[in-house]
């Protein structure tokens, strides 16, 4: 009994250490959280609390393989870059060690050779992707959230191309609108005759995008209430969006684009950006979210 008491004693000072000893099994490695004929959706948690930053305050970077139609995510660590790939759990991370004065482009030409170049944008290529500071199991992570719909845009590009709605109307999975919405406008201005807008129509609706033919009767509406901050912005910067409205009208949508850049800063800008607006407008959630940050960047050191 005086044993058995003992090694529960034992238990439960090394508890601690214990769960840290499963976390490491379960941290630093890619895995499947779904996957289907059209989507399939990959997370993992990266140690933050060695990453060094790559380049413009980033601790990561993605890189693409257009040939094998990959994605991964760059990480820097002390002695190390490594890039796990995002779209292939099973593959192993690759690693190059480097010395303290290593320039980055040295890192970037030998994934290079591997395949793997710095994208800009996911969306082009069928991927959305979200990364956050999280806790997982008391470690200090980066989640990492990635999701690829590369073999449906690639669907939904052949029907609008062809403007033949028969390739997707059976299928049941949503594809995200950044994915399509700009391959979907261009071949819409592109249509002739009414066959081929019928065509868009369907597509359309399967999308649930507002399409061209229905902006042009209510374009305001659609930029005042549905448009992303990129499609505002266009919007206004043509030349005649100021002549086509009113002066409220134009007024308001200029108000709707500092809105949209205000939650854009809040949410991802950087610590430097969030202190210097904090300064113009004492923001009562601005200073939470700046004592987040620093707690953040504190617990990182």
């Amino acid at each position: 009994m005086r044993k058995v008491v003992l090694f529960l004693f034992f238990l439960l000072l090394n508890g601690c250490a214990l769960s840290n000893l499963n976390v490491t099994d379960e941290v630093d490695k890619v895995t499947v959280v779904r996957y289907t004929p059209y989507m399939k959706h990959y997370r993992a948690y990266f140690t933050r609390t060695d990453l060094k930053v790559i380049k413009n305050d980033q601790k990561y970077l993605y890189l693409y393989n257009e040939k094998e139609k990959q994605l991964g995510i760059l990480l820097h660590r002390e002695s190390q870059y490594i890039l796990y790939n995002l779209s292939n759990p099973g593959h192993p991370a690759l690693a190059l060690k480097v010395r303290p004065k290593t320039k980055f482009t040295y890192a970037l030409k030998r994934f290079k050779r591997k395949g793997f170049k710095p994208i800009t944008s996911l969306a082009k290529v069928g991927y959305t992707a979200s990364v956050l500071p999280r806790r997982y199991k008391g470690v200090k992570t980066l989640l990492v959230e990635v999701q690829e719909y590369s073999r449906l845009q690639d669907l939904y590009r052949q029907a609008i191309q062809t403007y033949n709605a028969d390739k997707i109307k059976n299928i049941k999975t949503i594809l995200p609108k950044p994915l399509i919405y700009d391959y979907y406008t261009r071949y819409e201005n592109l249509a002739t005759t009414q066959v081929q807008m019928e065509q868009l129509q369907i597509i359309a609706k399967k999308l649930n995008l507002k399409t061209i033919a229905f902006q042009k009767q209510v374009p305001y509406d659609y930029y005042l209430h549905d448009a992303s901050l990129e499609e505002l912005s266009t919007y206004l910067s043509q030349k005649t969006t100021r002549n086509s409205l009113s002066y409220l009208q134009y007024k308001m949508l200029k108000r709707r684009k500092t809105v949209l850049k205000e939650e854009k800063l809040f949410n991802e800008g950087s610590l430097e950006d969030l202190i210097s607006s904090y300064k113009i407008n004492k923001s009562p959630k601005y200073k939470e979210r700046i004592m987040i940050l620093l707690k953040e960047a504190q617990e990182d050191q």
